[in-house]
């Protein structure tokens, strides 16, 4: 017997923004380490491969294409995996957008409300739903992306609000789910190198030195088993050297 537990048998796993980056890594991290692995985002085809590549590793995986900001469309997204797997034990919070890079000074609404509402309405709503099935199984791990921009101001602007007001998400929904046995923490990774960063480090000097996806799949791991069993509300930072 382990004595830290990274297993996920028997799990099954959500994860938004399951596409390509992050998500992708993840997703395919937890299905080798057991668990059965639903991916959504927008775009079908792009899900369908790596929904391909978590079959490969002798786990179940579904690809549902479903818009984070969009209430209807991930209550349709809960309903599927319910259907398909009967249970969530395992939600990523990963869909992310940043429109928008500009002065807050400059900033129009179109830009306020797509990014609110894809990087903080809709992490709420679909943990909400989720947090009500987990509920009736007896728990659960939810685990949201957030950003070192949410931690310390950036250039990123109105992305660093929303971050931010994830990481308080994060604090407020595992001091009230706690009670029903579901953990919810974050990740606050620094630069990645993945194509939704691309404009902040293609050609820079950082470009050859950055974290890559697979960097933060470890701590999504720790999270979402059960080694990270007295872990909640809380936020690791994945940055290298500080939270920017």
């Amino acid at each position: 017997m382990s004595i830290v537990n990274f297993s996920l048998e028997g799990k099954v796993a959500l994860v938004t923004g399951g596409s390509r980056g992050i998500g992708r890594v993840i997703a395919l991290a937890f299905a080798e380490n057991g668990a059965d692995v639903v991916v959504s985002s927008r775009k079908l085809p792009d899900l369908e491969v790596v929904a391909e590549e978590i079959r490969a590793t002798g786990r179940k995986g579904l690809a549902v294409a479903s818009h984070i900001a969009k209430l209807e469309e991930s209550t349709n997204l809960v309903e599927q995996v319910k259907a398909e797997f009967g249970r969530i034990d395992i939600l990523v919070n990963n869909a992310g957008t940043n429109p928008y890079m500009g002065p807050l000074i400059d900033a129009e609404e179109w830009a306020w409300d797509i990014t609110v509402n894809v990087n903080l309405k809709g992490p709420f709503m679909l943990s909400q739903l989720v947090a009500r099935v987990m509920r009736e199984q007896g728990g659960g791990n939810i685990i949201n992306i957030a950003s070192g921009a949410g931690i310390t101001p950036s250039m990123l602007h109105i992305y660093s609000v929303t971050k931010a007001g994830l990481l308080m998400l994060t604090r407020v929904m595992a001091m009230e789910w706690g009670k029903y046995n579901i953990r919810v923490n974050a990740i606050a990774p620094g630069l990645i190198k993945t194509r939704f960063s691309e404009a902040l480090w293609k050609g820079t000097p950082a470009e050859d030195n950055i974290a890559m996806p697979e960097d933060i799949a470890g701590a999504a791991l720790y999270l979402a088993s059960d080694a990270s069993k007295y872990v909640n509300g809380e936020t690791i930072v994945i940055s290298g050297a500080g939270a920017g």
